[in-house]
């Protein structure tokens, strides 16, 4: 039997429009917009009619150089090395750009601006407790519930219109929705790959119980942070799309631990401020052990680098190199890449046999045809 959500059926209209394709002319001046305000001229992101988008490159790279670096949309931290927000704390750690962003309604903290914290401690612990994509999720859609407000508000103070909170506007909505609409999506239960120890003959089965998981989840973000304009927002299939483009394009998070860039800054110091700092500095090394040096891991969206296609032979890589300390996503090129060329990477691990990579890209929607493959074929 399958599921059942009212907001599918009295939204239905709002969700179509909200995944209908933009125009190719639309999407190219996003992302001509996008890689603009990062100074970044190195790379053209472009529409292919049968791969969607793509990555070119816009000048020679060298292999091993640098080709471009990606700040995440989304990202969480691990439930295994993440801290949340205390509830009696009055200000939140979070920085200023992520709290007015989307913290601002996820915060467990008394500044939490969602409706219902109680309701958004149950959402977390659960997905704590399943998986952590939903975070991802719900920082996606309180994004979205947030950009709306504030793009809402800049109208009526430019119109000089009285307050008009319940008046939906769909195109602020959709605007709102914009950054989230340009990444490729399925719906999460349809794309997720299936586990080694679930046997194809139960794969029916799993996958329902993969779709009943994310409407428990997502009843319960529902409950902490539902806004009446946005009701879209709550549909299974918006929110299964969101996890699936999310399953489809993370790359691992890897952020180097501040606490040892900070011991790290004191064994630089000269004498005699070395040995004062030392002092007080020894007391919190000794007391945090190893721990201190453990980096913040998790998972993130790259706008940029979600539009690479795939290659069995990528001419590309996401690399961390020792400098790259800031949870950007770092693209290095692994030979030679000439200006118009398309710059790939590897969504799976290339190395593998033909029948072997095969069996793992349906889950991505796509049979490779890399040169790789044919010849292997």
């Amino acid at each position: 039997m399958d599921i059942y959500c009212p907001v599918d059926e009295r939204c239905s209209a709002v969700i179509s429009a909200l995944l209908e394709p933009l125009p190719p002319l639309k999407i190219q001046e996003y992302y001509e917009r996008l890689l603009a305000s990062r100074n970044c001229s190195t790379i053209q992101v472009k529409l292919d009619g049968e791969f969607g988008k793509g990555v070119y490159a816009q000048q020679d790279f060298a292999e091993g150089e640098l080709i471009f670096r990606d700040q995440m949309l989304f990202g969480c931290q691990h439930p295994s090395n993440k801290i949340e927000c205390m509830e009696d704390a009055k200000k939140c750690s979070i920085a200023d750009a992520d709290w007015d962003s989307c913290h601002s309604l996820l915060c467990l903290g008394e500044k939490s601006k969602a409706p219902s914290r109680a309701a958004l401690d149950k959402f977390t612990q659960h997905a704590n407790e399943t998986n952590d994509i939903f975070l991802l999720a719900a920082k996606a859609i309180a994004y979205t519930i947030l950009r709306y407000r504030k793009l809402k508000t800049s109208c009526e103070r430019k119109r000089k219109l009285p307050d008009s909170s319940d008046c939906f506007d769909l195109s602020l909505l959709r605007e709102a929705w914009r950054p989230i609409s340009m990444g490729h999506k399925r719906r999460w239960w349809e794309c997720m790959a299936l586990p080694e120890d679930v046997d194809s003959s139960e794969e029916v089965t799993f996958r329902m119980q993969i779709k009943e998981l994310a409407f428990q989840s997502l009843q319960l973000l529902k409950d902490a942070i539902y806004d009446k304009e946005c009701e879209a927002l709550f549909s299974l299939e918006l929110y299964g799309q969101i996890i699936g483009m999310f399953e489809l394009n993370n790359l691992d998070l890897v952020v180097a631990s501040p606490v040892e860039d900070y011991f790290l800054y004191i064994d630089d110091l000269h004498s005699p401020e070395k040995e004062e700092v030392e002092k007080v500095s020894h007391q919190f090394l000794d007391a945090l052990g190893e721990e201190y040096a453990v980096s913040c891991e998790g998972t993130a969206f790259f706008p940029i680098q979600s539009c690479m296609n795939h290659s069995c032979q990528p001419n590309a890589r996401a690399f961390k190199r020792e400098e790259d300390r800031d949870g950007e996503a770092t693209i290095l090129a692994c030979k030679p890449i000439h200006k118009g060329e398309e710059i790939t990477i590897s969504y799976i691990d290339e190395s593998l046999p033909f029948e072997e990579r095969r069996a793992a890209l349906p889950d991505y929607g796509f049979t490779c045809r890399c040169s790789k493959c044919q010849e292997e074929s």
